[in-house]
């Protein structure tokens, strides 16, 4: 397709050279754009079309990369991509060895910080504000903006950033991009704080003029610009008839709210405010997927929809017809099933009931479901309030965004060993949306901690029965299980037991020890490979099956392990240890991923790369020496 003003930009410097006029059809260029590409590639659709207006306005009044812009959640900054010199790459976004799902500052030097999880912006661009005023190196005017939105403001680091901003010399600009929504509709008093928060236009621009003239005239200092703030801020309440709010109470200036999607109208409050010392927020109204229809009556189908066909707004999806359900499925009827005879049971979300299957239960029950918003580590610590008034939580969360909750785990789950069931989500390789978003450290982190029960089902009758036999426990249980498709039954389903695992196969050469999703392929893998090996699914790295061990300790010299997870701190050194500790000698070998973050790329490129597929596996058996 041929765009009249988008082929003609490579670099902000080329969209500053347009006048201002001509800026909403560069918009509307970049949403056609946008989702001409996505229909192809799949990608995150809706956010990005929301932050057209506003990246075009950032990059028209600010000299990146000199000035610096931090995007919070990076599936915003789509449109940020294709201005800084990657249109012609965007095509690849999100491929193996193409673009980055999200901001990466080891692929652009216009982005500044990385942004897969939420919430962070704030504090990063407030640290990377404070070392520019602080420079010693000559006096280079750089101004540093947070763009900070999607239900990203219900983190709790957010806050603590916006604390901090309130207490230390800074002049950070943090966009507060409003569409009241994550990827499911937003809940909690802070969303709808921000849709009634208000004020008043002509105050704004009166005092900004007063304090203008005051400091030409030398009237102001820094010294006296706070205690000016203090009173200002009680004269706006009068003016606008409204209370302060939480920016300006913690002496935080603020403008707006005001349309997120008029480009001119932000072009002309950014280029006013953006010298202006000391810490402000701009408050912007958008919405999710402005500019197509179906996104914007769906947003959170459409916040990630996959292939769609853009003139008709069908979404090309998989017809589930004779294919397994989806492990998340599985998770969400099981919940629900066991809700229904346990009036204790409730569900906690961070924002994602749609994503983990949750929504299934909130449907039916949805008293009985809790979705805190983009909030982890509350997430886990409320679960454990309500486990200690005799509630039975099954909390999910995706494994990447679990590592956010650790101390909350250590300190408010496990430590008084509470009965709070960790479901976790999108264990391992998880594809396209890399680094940030793989679930490779969960075994790791979660084994050292006193308490904390760990098991990893490979089928999904072995997660219906894990998460059945975690009801009737104690103490923390943590079942982890991947993204995607469960595997077909195969007939080898065998009764999950508390800290057993199962004998899947006899053989004389060597023993395979494998946890979780991995030991499908790992089977089909011993088949290939024609050795006489025997496959033992642990299903649980805590406790470890012990007579298995000393079965295999016992019978065979040498012993492979295979986890899709980082090799350090998980089954592999857990089996190490325990051999040991047990005074046995075999040779292990451990497969899973080594010291190292995953780069972006389909799940069925990155296991081939990892050697952890059918193939790879073979190839590692066939290396094994018998003797």
């Amino acid at each position: 397709m041929e765009y009249k003003y988008l082929n003609k930009i490579d670099s902000p410097a080329d969209l500053k050279a347009l006048k201002i006029e001509e800026l909403p059809a560069v918009c509307a260029e970049l949403r056609d754009f946008i989702i001409e590409a996505l229909s192809k590639n799949p990608g995150h659709l809706a956010s990005s079309l929301g932050a057209i207006e506003l990246t075009v306005a950032l990059h028209y009044v600010f000299d990146t990369p000199n000035d610096k812009l931090v995007w919070d959640v990076g599936h915003q900054a789509y449109a940020h991509k294709i201005l800084t010199g990657r249109r012609d790459r965007f095509h690849t976004n999100r491929q193996f060895k193409g673009l980055s799902p999200f901001t990466n500052p080891a692929e652009s030097e216009y982005d500044a910080f990385i942004a897969g999880h939420a919430s962070n912006s704030i504090s990063a661009a407030l640290g990377l504000d404070i070392a520019n005023v602080r420079s010693t190196e000559g006096n280079v005017q750089r101004n540093v903006v947070a763009i900070i939105g999607d239900g990203a403001m219900t983190g709790g680091l957010a806050f603590e950033g916006l604390n901090n901003t309130s207490m230390d010399k800074n002049n950070l600009l943090i966009v507060l991009n409003d569409n009241h929504m994550a990827i499911d509709p937003l809940k909690g008093g802070i969303t709808q704080y921000l849709v009634d928060l208000t004020t008043s236009a002509a105050y704004n621009k009166w005092r900004w003029k007063l304090y203008q003239l005051a400091a030409k005239l030398h009237l102001v200092d820094e010294r006296k610009r706070q205690a000016i703030l203090r009173r200002n801020n009680n004269l706006k309440a009068m003016f606008s008839k409204q209370p302060n709010n939480i920016f300006t109470g913690l002496n935080i200036r603020y403008f707006g709210p005001t349309d997120g999607h008029d480009v001119a109208g932000l072009v002309r409050i950014l280029s006013e405010i953006k010298n202006h010392r000391g810490p402000k927020v701009l408050h912007i109204i958008t919405k999710k997927g402005k500019g197509y229809g179906p996104a914007e009556n769906d947003q959170t189908v459409w916040h990630a929809p996959g292939e769609f066909d853009v003139e008709s707004g069908v979404r090309n999806q998989d017809s589930g017809q004779n294919a397994t359900p989806l492990w998340q499925e599985v998770f969400g009827e099981t919940l629900l099933g066991l809700a229904k005879k346990n009036k204790k049971i409730v569900g906690i979300t961070p924002a994602m009931p749609s994503g983990c299957s949750m929504s299934i239960m909130q449907k039916e029950l949805p008293d009985r479901v809790f979705d805190v918003g983009i909030a982890e580590g509350h997430a886990v610590t409320f679960s454990a309030g309500l486990a200690k008034a005799g509630m039975l939580p099954y909390c999910n969360i995706y494994s990447t965004f679990l590592q956010r909750a650790y101390d909350n785990i250590v300190h408010d789950v496990a430590l008084q060993n509470l009965h709070v069931v960790l479901c976790i989500d999108r264990a391992g390789i998880v594809g396209n949306d890399g680094a940030t978003h793989h679930g490779l450290l969960d075994l790791a982190y979660l084994r050292p901690i006193p308490n904390m029960q760990i098991c990893a089902p490979r089928t999904a009758e072995d997660l219906r029965e894990a998460m059945k036999l975690a009801e009737n426990m104690e103490g923390p249980v943590a079942i982890r299980y991947p993204r995607g498709r469960t595997p077909l039954d195969n007939g080898q389903q065998a009764e999950v037991k508390y800290g057993k695992g199962v004998k899947l196969r006899d053989g004389k050469d060597f023993a395979v020890l494998t946890i979780g999703s991995i030991g499908n392929p790992m089977a089909e893998a011993i088949e290939a490979s024609k050795r006489d090996v025997a496959h033992y699914d642990m299903r649980w790295l805590k406790p470890l099956d012990e007579d298995i061990l000393h079965e295999v300790g016992k019978k065979f010299k040498t012993i492979v392990t295979a986890e899709d997870g980082l090799i350090a701190g998980g089954l592999g050194s857990a089996v190490l240890e325990w051999m040991a500790d047990h005074g046995y000698t075999p040779r292990v070998i451990r497969l899973g991923v080594n010291d190292q973050f995953v780069e972006h790329g389909s799940t069925k490129e990155l296991y081939h790369m990892l050697k952890l597929d059918k193939e790879g596996l073979c190839e590692s058996l066939l290396q094994v020496p018998v003797k």
